[in-house]
């Protein structure tokens, strides 16, 4: 009971939508069924990890219906290297952080629902849940459509150049089948477009004073690539705290 109160500040609407915690195993199912179908799979997408997660669900409120989830497992330094992001990440640095930490995974939105508000409702919700629980860092692999590195190349280039991971916390190559940043000095990118092709919820991350492996992974079971992205949670610039806070109010 006490694990499902500290989840109660992320149950709350907005707009047309609704975001709240999963409570029931058909929650969670429906939530499955959701990842499944946003990652083109031939049924429920589930894994060892989501018996230990909180499952964070969006619904319309016009017609019930799920539009966006995503899971939220707690972590320590001690313990960052159960997370999902440890299987495919050398996650060492990050055994001295100190803190709470939370792994977010699975952030799905419904193909049919594609409304900048879904977005800001999670956030919301994240932010209320952070402030709440003395949240130190966020973290978790944030994925890239395909597996075709040139559709993608100029935002790898912007990631290399400015986004990088600090090197106190710098997650290390451990997957085989990974594509890195190293830039040679000749490759030229377009900022702007970069921004524009990068994932809604990366782009939020660096927003935020995020940061990413000097890599990325291939997923070919799901037939994408993700990188390692992470989030500490006092180096969110002040302005861009302020307009999260204002997202919950």
């Amino acid at each position: 009971m006490e694990h499902l109160r500290a989840f109660d500040v992320m149950a709350f609407s907005k707009g047309r939508y609704v975001v709240s915690v999963a409570k029931s195993a058909q929650d969670i199912v429906d939530a499955q069924d959701l990842r499944g179908l946003c990652f083109n799979l031939a049924g429920r997408d589930s894994d060892a990890f989501d018996p230990n997660c909180a499952h964070i669900l969006i619904h319309s409120l016009v017609d019930n219906r799920l539009v966006g989830c995503f899971r939220m497992l707690s972590v320590t330094g001690e313990t960052v290297q159960s997370s999902y992001s440890a299987q495919f990440y050398d996650l060492e640095a990050l055994l001295s952080f100190k803190g709470p930490m939370i792994e977010l995974g699975r952030f799905c939105i419904h193909p049919d629902a594609q409304h900048p508000d879904i977005i800001r409702i999670a956030w919301a919700a994240l932010t209320a849940y952070v402030d709440e629980c003395k949240i130190s860092m966020l973290f978790g692999c944030t994925s890239f459509a395909g597996t075709d590195t040139s559709v993608h190349q100029e935002v790898f280039e912007l990631l290399g150049k400015r986004h990088t991971a600090p090197s106190l916390w710098a997650p290390q190559v451990k997957s085989r089948d990974v594509f890195n940043f190293k830039r040679d000095g000749r490759a030229e990118f377009d900022t702007k477009q970069a921004l524009a092709r990068m994932p809604p919820l990366l782009r939020t991350y660096l927003l935020m004073g995020g940061w990413v492996s000097d890599h990325a992974v291939f997923d070919r079971k799901l037939e994408t690539m993700h990188v390692f992205t992470a989030v500490d949670i006092n180096a969110i610039p002040k302005a861009r705290k302020r307009l999260l806070r204002a997202l919950v109010g």
